[in-house]
């Protein structure tokens, strides 16, 4: 359902993941343990999908819906819940949904990522820092004052 709604506005398939359905699981159990709609239930967003290796990743939550169809409905009608659906080069999706055991409520959560073949950050750094700096080449001084050529 997510793949036909990105495909009439442009974007490409995802596919299931397991790592993020993981993600998605975890964050939607604990929501539901305690009952709280709550992106930061489990900690920040960053650090639980960095598991995952994606160059970017976004994340949708909801409660109270019985279906999956309902609960996207949901987030097509919300703005922000639409753009992280709508994601650029986003390749791979996971999807949960848990009962709180208190109210009955069922809690969802949706990871969407991409950009999978970009490099990390830290590889871009580290290969920066290893590349030997370039010779500077001599140029003529005209006035040299505290050692600083002009």
């Amino acid at each position: 359902m997510i793949s036909e709604f990105r495909l009439k506005h442009g974007e490409g398939r995802v596919t299931l993941d397991a790592t993020l359905t993981r993600i998605a699981h975890e964050q939607a159990a604990a929501m539901a343990a305690k009952d709280r709609l709550d992106h930061d239930v489990l900690g920040r967003f960053n650090a639980r999908v960095s598991p995952a290796g994606a160059g970017r990743a976004a994340e949708n939550i909801a409660y109270g819906y019985d279906s999956f169809p309902k609960t996207l409905d949901q987030w097509i009608n919300s703005s922000g819940h639409r753009r992280n659906l709508l994601m650029k080069h986003a390749s791979r999706v996971g999807i949960a949904n848990v009962k709180s055991s208190a109210t009955g409520r069922t809690y969802w959560a949706m990871v969407i990522a991409g950009d999978y073949g970009r490099p990390k950050l830290t590889n871009v750094v580290q290969q920066a820092a290893a590349a030997k700096p370039k010779a500077r080449t001599k140029e003529a001084c005209r006035i040299k004052i505290l050692s600083i050529c002009l």
